[in-house]
């Protein structure tokens, strides 16, 4: 271990202890610490800036809740990210917007991506899936999830989310040739 890793386990514990103790500082450093990358996450899968900042402020009141219950099995931030995602995962099911695999939708060819693609195009291509193709290609892509942890996050089978990510890629190819014509 590093002295920065030692530095940064013992900030992390000493933070822990703070919010503990329902120290409000302590909180507030905490949800300052992890907000930025947490709230990308949950936009990552809402793909809404208000339903995501739901998720962010939902999933930091459980945390505050369950933080007694926190075993350091992980580190802090893993597990904040896992209640974020269950956060989100929830907004988006109370939201219904998520899509069932369907092979006879979206039956055109694959493409090769473009050279010249941009964060930005990705981004908002990934921001157009259906939500729960998008829902499984931010878990399994971007967060990496394995699809056995996806299947029991969303309550679908294995099988289901490997369909739907391959749609997710399928989609994402046609959503990116497009913007290239």
């Amino acid at each position: 271990m590093t002295l920065t890793q030692a530095s940064d386990s013992s900030d992390e514990q000493l933070l822990l202890a703070g919010c503990l103790a329902q120290s409000r500082p302590a909180q507030q450093q905490l949800y300052e610490r992890h907000k930025t990358a947490m709230f990308s996450c949950a936009l990552r899968i809402l793909g809404s800036r208000d339903l995501a900042q739901d998720a962010l402020q939902e999933a930091f009141v459980e945390v505050f809740r369950q933080l007694a219950g926190f075993r350091q099995e992980s580190t802090l931030g893993s597990w904040i990210k896992t209640i974020v995602v269950r956060c989100a995962l929830r907004i988006l099911r109370r939201e219904q917007r998520m899509e069932v695999y369907s092979p006879e939708r979206h039956a055109e060819p694959l493409v090769a991506w473009h050279d010249s693609l941009t964060g930005e195009a990705l981004e908002k291509a990934i921001g157009e899936l259906p939500a729960g193709y998008r829902a499984v290609f931010c878990l399994i892509e971007v967060e990496g999830y394995r699809h056995r942890e996806v299947a029991e996050l969303l309550g679908i089978s294995d099988g289901t989310s490997k369909s739907q990510l391959h749609q997710a890629k399928r989609l994402l190819q046609l959503k990116l040739r497009h913007l290239h014509l």
